[in-house]
């Protein structure tokens, strides 16, 4: 179904009390970790978590994941419940495809319809209980997205596998710290 009203301001405020999202990625264990200083630098991220009945998930990127990031995706995937918009297919949105291409996805994924945020990093500070007028704060946001932008995840059922990326981000406006993000349809 096209949907270009996805592109629509929101600044709402939910105050979030928990997340729901696929299990595979919450109990891979080493996913994400604590961090010393200097482990981004000298680590990467290479998870293979294997589940159910010949199923396995396979996170990989060039820095790990730490418990920060961890507490942004589910920031982002908490908001994509109530006010998330869907991304089919077949949308006409030139930067709505342009959010789905980012996303790598393979085989059956490209069929699956993907959840987008539109948000600020001020109303996700809020949602995770970082303070949004600390001066550093969206920095941490904004890296923190780069370090999951850049996870591929290989996942293999039987034999059928498909691979993407845990998000995609679009910074629309940095001036006004706007924030577009496009969830993997497996997470979501």
């Amino acid at each position: 179904m096209a949907n270009s009203n996805y592109l629509k301001p929101s600044s709402v405020y939910h105050n979030l009390t928990h997340v729901r999202h696929d299990l595979a990625h919450c109990l891979a264990p080493g996913l994400f970790r604590s961090l010393k200083r200097g482990d981004r630098k000298r680590m990467r991220l290479d998870v293979v978590y294997e589940y159910g009945n010949n199923e396995s998930i396979r996170f990989k990127g060039p820095e790990p994941l730490g418990a920060d990031d961890l507490r942004i995706l589910q920031g982002i995937v908490a908001m994509a419940g109530p006010n998330g918009l869907v991304l089919a297919q077949d949308s006409d949105n030139e930067l709505g495809q342009q959010l789905r291409l980012f996303l790598d996805l393979r085989w059956d994924a490209i069929f699956q319809d993907v959840l987008v945020v539109k948000q600020s990093y001020r109303s996700l500070a809020k949602e995770i209980g970082m303070d949004p007028d600390r001066g550093d704060t969206f920095k941490t946001i904004r890296l923190s997205i780069d370090r999951l932008f850049a996870v591929s995840i290989y996942i293999k059922s039987g034999s059928v596998q498909r691979n993407y990326r845990l998000l995609s981000a679009c910074e629309s406006d940095d001036k006004n710290k706007k924030l577009l993000i496009a969830i993997n349809p497996r997470i979501t």
